[in-house]
This record gives structure tokens, C-alpha cells and sequence, in this order.
């Protein structure tokens, strides 16, 4: 595993100004779409595509962790990063991924929860700069290996 790279300078001050973004965002969203019935049905729908995106793509263990259904094995191409979260499926390569980071992970699984169907779309409208990213902020860049320990 490389090690972590250190964040560039003011990157923290980014970090709360995507954050800030994000929370104005989630007012023009209507009441209705947030942790609702609705929301339920887009996590159940995430959840569904992770379950069958595993099952098709692992070579590895299946197991229930930290709240998460997490799929191993997969083949680099078929997740971006480190893995990813799909409704409460952390899809990842051949590492047993470690506490934190599947604390990281079970964060995205509420995001999921709370926006349902919207919670594709809004993460790549927050682009890929997981430093600019509230959805990879608020899951904790620490815990999800983005920037080290005490930077």
C-alpha cells in the first residue's frame, strides 16, 4: 500500500467551504426526498446493484461487517479508489479493509439512506477531488486513507 500523500496547503478551509456547499444544496432539495420513504426505495435500489455488481465481480469473501455487506476480490477495474460503497456494499479488491476505513464506508451507507437515488448523482456533482468532496469529507478523509493522520 503507497503511502498517503500530504494534502495541499489551505485544504482544510476547501474541505468546510464544500461542506457549507453541500448543506445549502440539501435545502433545495424537497423534504419528501430526504430520509423518507422515498430515499428508502433509491437505498434499496443501491443496495440491489451492489449485491448483484458483487456477486458477479468478487473471487473473495463475503461478509457482514460494521453494518456493511462487503464484497472482496473484485478486479481493479470494476470499482474506482480503494472500493466503493453502493446502497450498504462496500465493493474492494483482495484487502481485508480495516476498521476505519469501513467506518468510512458505513458513513456513505447513511448518505445512501438519506438521499436515496439523488446520492449518485449528488456525489458526482462533487466532483472526484475527494478534498473537495463533502460526501468523502463528511465520511472522514482521515479514516477513508485520503490524507494522513494529522495533517
Amino acid at each position: 500500500m503507497s503511502p498517503i500523500p500530504r494534502p495541499p496547503a489551505g485544504w482544510r478551509e476547501r474541505a468546510d467551504r464544500a461542506v457549507a456547499r453541500g448543506r445549502r444544496i440539501d435545502r433545495l432539495i424537497p423534504a419528501a426526498l430526504l430520509d423518507s420513504p422515498v430515499s428508502r426505495i433509491g437505498f434499496l435500489y443501491g443496495r440491489t446493484v451492489g449485491w448483484v455488481w458483487g456477486s458477479v465481480w468478487s473471487t473473495g469473501r463475503v461478509e457482514r461487517r460494521n453494518g456493511l455487506w462487503v464484497f472482496r476480490g473484485l478486479p481493479a477495474w470494476a470499482f474506482p479508489r480503494g472500493g466503493v460503497c453502493v446502497g450498504d456494499c462496500f465493493l474492494t479488491g483482495d484487502d481485508a479493509p480495516t476498521d476505519a476505513v469501513l467506518g468510512h464506508e458505513a458513513v456513505h451507507a447513511g448518505q445512501w439512506r438519506r438521499y436515496g437515488f439523488l446520492m449518485p448523482w449528488l456525489y458526482l456533482a462533487a466532483g472526484r477531488d475527494p478534498l473537495r468532496n463533502r460526501f468523502e469529507i463528511e465520511a472522514g478523509l482521515v479514516e477513508g486513507n485520503y490524507v494522513p493522520r494529522g495533517a
